[in-house]
């Protein structure tokens, strides 16, 4: 599934369904479980939850952007982006499980408050990639589908993600890290690869990682 094919319905449904996988995967942990080593290497369960917190804090400036055509930026600098992240071990778990809450609800209260004409206003990502709204929902689902694996609870794995969404996301790392073929599979593996997270397929060369 292509950009092409996938579309902002899409993406907003997956990104409502990740945030749901992705609370449910932090509602029973406690300090420790927050602190324990996450799938991303050197990071902790608290810092991609603060990550994935500060994303939507910072999706909710371009919707801002969006909204009113004042412009402003996901972030004011790379040191704000690292600062939201290394926030997470300060916090504790309730503070967290708080934080995560209500950014994605302000998040979503923005772009359901979105008109018609304003999904189509462009706006400039972090990467500096300048995009019409709607891709901020497609943005967001990556966020908080694949963190809600790399969370490494068990609760979630890529096998839990939608299927579609997993379709859109192996397209765009294909053809993003230039590969003109895929391993054979099951398709939560092949993303799970693509993503350069773990993964069961065997022979398949290392990829470093993505997002």
């Amino acid at each position: 599934m292509s950009a092409a094919t996938r579309t902002p319905t899409d993406a907003r449904t997956w990104a409502r369904t990740g945030t749901e996988l992705l609370l449910d995967a932090v509602a029973s942990l406690d300090e420790d479980g927050f602190s324990a080593l996450s799938v991303l290497p050197g990071w902790t369960r608290k810092h991609v939850v603060a990550h994935v917190a500060a994303n939507a804090d910072a999706l909710c400036n371009l919707v801002h952007w969006a909204a009113t055509g004042e412009e402003r930026p996901m972030y004011a600098s790379a040191e704000e982006r690292a600062a939201g992240i290394a926030e997470g071990p300060a916090l504790s778990a309730g503070e967290l499980r708080s934080w995560l809450t209500a950014s994605a609800d302000r998040l979503a209260q923005g772009l359901d408050g979105l008109t018609d004409e304003q999904w189509q206003h462009e706006v400039v990502t972090a990467q500096g990639r300048t995009v019409p709204a709607t891709e901020l929902l497609w943005m967001r689902a990556r966020e908080v589908c694949v963190h809600a694996a790399d969370l490494g609870t068990g609760v979630v794995t890529f096998a839990d993600l939608p299927r579609g969404f997993l379709a859109a996301l192996a397209e765009e790392i294909r053809v993003k890290r230039g590969l003109a073929g895929l391993p054979d599979g099951p398709l939560p593996e092949v993303a799970a690869w693509l993503a350069g997270r773990p993964h069961s397929l065997a022979g398949a060369p290392e990829l470093g990682p993505w997002l």
